[in-house]
């Protein structure tokens, strides 16, 4: 794209790191934790999130940054910042992070806690003589036959200790020669790590990782335990896969999976002032840096907390629990196939339900006149519907085609299992593209009928999950438009064969197509301009740190267009930059759904153009990834999800807005207070009661 304001927009002082700017996400996550306005309950799920995601981000994003490092990479990233000065600088940030995590937890939450009746007991000391007795008893008949104590010395070495897991290194003394020596154990994850104690009127609770430091006395006999600290170990989890060498994906993703539990160490957290012996030993045989370790005031891992939310008899400190409501576009009395015939159908997770997806599939493998299931499956649940209607669609003779993508991080063990089953079923399995994650959300079904052969097929931009659909903000598309069609087939034929399409009819494909049809939209909207029309681009995502994309926004920007952004997470545009980035808004909304969806809108001179899609701005979406953007053309439909863009632009109540490189909350004076989520399950609750397909607001165009 041509840069006709002589503005370097390649320019590092442009862009926010990619790490740190996870690390504001984050930050916004732990504000919901802080903030008094949300129900006790919410905020400890909030705390527990950010710790399961900080767990993410060192297993892979700073591994890979201590790699680099170690390598000598010099090479800068899209803020100019070396490897080197970024795994200083998150490490730098990350400690500040923890050290409000616990503060969140022992200053706020547990005093909050305690005022509802809840007491977590921190130490065994607190405990009465009844508790006392009751832990010792829970100790010996629960907890003691699962123990197992590892000693350390020149004939036992240090084992390997679990990525994640929860551990006690002990100090002890002989009592025979008066020699030290140090033992781990680890707190067993197959035990419930909440214990409630019995008590007088108030809960009480403490974790069974205390329960086992005051009766360790038990599992050292003719020892005395000096002393003994909890303490994890994070682990590099990134699996390395060279597909060139690799015969078979399926063994070489299972083998590496082993390697997880190895990787190196790269994160030990520890309790606050432990002994020193302790955590000299511990860096010794871990192979930590001083700066990698981190002393946790209070409890380790937090992610014990979304445990505790499910505790029963405190309801009312939780957000009532949200049920998604039918939609209005679908009835049950008449066979699905029959309603997309009739008109295409949007759908809006978790606001609206799940189950007409299930039930097209479902459909689809009991129809005899449906010759033929082909589906990408990137996340799926523990027992999901959607897979078992593919098994039962092979059963019935259907030709079924499934893309099961092995290197879907974290999900891999589950998607080899499923892959496996629908094998057995006699499905087609395709373990994904060498060297690209296939991560489009696609199902197409073919049909014969009276007039001939007809596809259906349902577009999404999210996962065929039907227990994250309830809480991940999604949004799908179930069509049988012709055109579409002809793309579902010739998209498929490209991931299981050698075809690779001239061109394509309504879709766009990634990693070939996507990112050039996205600079051809921007570059429309400049045009627009200066043709003095009104340039406006709207986009909702995930994530956004791609520097060709935000270089192309940002000569939009410099040209006029109006740009309103919508990013959960990652941000690495800047706003507020003068003759750069004036015209571009950015917010960030952290509500109790996990935004999810992905959106864009081109007002192209008036003749609107509304798309969705699997993919972010991001490199890995747009080159390493084969991802689905397909158009919402429909009028009635283009309405609705301009509507989910309104409603979210307007948000007074969980939206952050970016200034600059900082993110602050909105400012409520003279505002109405709209939150977003509430808003759409208050309107699907509605429109389910009510039946009333025309209860739709009109778009109102964002200016300036």
């Amino acid at each position: 794209m041509a840069n006709t304001t002589g503005t370097d927009f390649n320019n590092p002082e442009y862009y926010t790191n990619r790490e740190l700017s996870w690390l504001q996400f984050n930050m916004r996550i732990l504000l919901e934790a802080r903030d008094k306005n949300n129900p006790l309950f919410e905020r400890l799920k909030f705390l527990s999130i950010t710790s399961s995601n900080l767990d993410e981000f060192f297993m892979v994003r700073v591994a890979s940054l201590k790699d680099m490092a170690e390598a000598k990479c010099t090479k800068p990233d899209l803020a100019g910042m070396k490897p080197s000065a970024q795994l200083k600088a998150v490490m730098a940030e990350t400690h500040e992070f923890v050290a409000l995590q616990s503060s969140t937890f022992n200053r706020s939450l547990m005093p909050a806690l305690e005022k509802e009746g809840l007491s977590i007991l921190t130490s065994y000391e607190q405990m009465n003589e009844e508790q006392c007795r009751y832990a010792d008893a829970f100790f010996d008949e629960d907890v003691y036959p699962v123990l197992t104590p590892m000693a350390v010395d020149p004939a036992r070495p240090f084992p390997l200790i679990r990525n994640r897991s929860l551990n006690l290194c002990v100090l002890v003394k002989s009592e025979e020669n008066e020699e030290e020596q140090f033992a781990t154990v680890q707190v067993p994850s197959v035990l419930n790590r909440i214990i409630e104690l019995p008590s007088d009127g108030k809960r009480t609770v403490i974790l069974l990782e205390k329960i086992i430091e005051r009766n360790l006395f038990k599992l050292f006999e003719n020892h005395r335990v000096l002393c003994a600290h909890p303490y994890r170990i994070t682990r590099n989890a990134d699996l390395y896969i060279d597909e060139d060498d690799a015969s078979d994906l399926l063994k070489e993703i299972q083998k590496q999976l082993k390697q997880r539990q190895r990787g190196e160490a790269i994160r030990l957290e520890i309790e606050e002032k432990s002994d020193k012996r302790i955590l000299k030993f511990l860096k010794k045989q871990l192979n930590v840096e001083q700066e990698e370790v981190f002393d946790i005031q209070g409890p380790i891992d937090l992610t014990f907390l979304m445990k505790l939310y499910g505790l029963e008899g405190f309801e009312h400190l939780k957000q009532e629990k949200y049920i998604p409501k039918p939609s209005v576009m679908i009835q049950e009395e008449t066979d699905i196939f029959t309603q997309i015939r009739n008109h295409d159908i949007l759908l809006h997770h978790p606001y609206e339900s799940f189950e007409p997806v299930i039930r097209f599939v479902a459909e689809a493998a009991a129809d005899e006149n449906v010759l033929a299931i082909k589906q990408t499956l990137y996340r799926v649940s523990g027992h999901s519907p959607i897979v078992a209607a593919l098994e039962k669609a092979a059963e019935n003779g259907k030709q079924v085609t499934v893309l099961v993508e092995l290197k879907a991080r974290f999900d891999e063990e589950n998607n080899i299992q499923w892959a496996k089953k629908l094998e057995k079923a006699g499905c087609h399995v395709i373990y994904g593209l060498m060297g690209l994650k296939t991560h489009s959300k696609i199902t197409l079904v073919v049909r014969k009928e009276e007039d001939g052969i007809r596809r259906y097929v349902h577009l999404g931009t999210g996962n065929y999950n039907d227990a994250t659909a309830k809480l991940y903000t999604d949004m799908g598309l179930l069509t049988c438009n012709e055109s579409i069609g002809e793309d579902a087939t010739a998209a498929f034929n490209m991931i299981s064969g050698y075809s690779e399409p001239k061109q394509w009819n309504k879709l766009s494909l990634a990693p070939y197509w996507l990112r050039d049809r996205f600079m051809r939209l921007i570059k429309r909207e400049i045009k627009q301009v200066k043709e003095g029309n009104e340039g406006l681009i709207i986009a909702k995502m995930n994530s956004l740190c791609d520097s060709g994309i935000i270089a192309a926004l940002y000569e939009a920007s410099a040209a006029g267009v109006n740009i309103h952004l919508i990013v959960r997470g990652i941000c690495c545009l800047k706003t507020g930059i003068p003759g750069v980035s004036d015209n571009i808004t950015v917010r960030s909304l952290v509500g109790t759904f996990l935004e999810h969806s992905r959106i864009f809108y081109f007002r192209n001179g008036g003749n609107e153009e509304v798309y969705m899609a699997s993919a972010d701005w991001m490199p890995r979406n747009l080159d390493k990834r084969v991802e689905i953007m397909f158009p919402v053309e429909d009028e009635n439909l283009k309405q609705e999800v301009l509507q989910v863009l309104d409603i979210q632009l307007r948000d007074t109540m969980k939206a952050h807005i970016l200034k600059g490189g900082v993110y602050e909350k909105v400012d409520r004076r003279g505002k109405e207070h709209l939150e977003a989520q509430k808003y759409f399950c208050t309107l699907a609750a509605s429109r389910a009661e009510t039946k009333n397909e025309g209860d739709r607001r009109t778009f109102i165009p964002m200016k300036g």
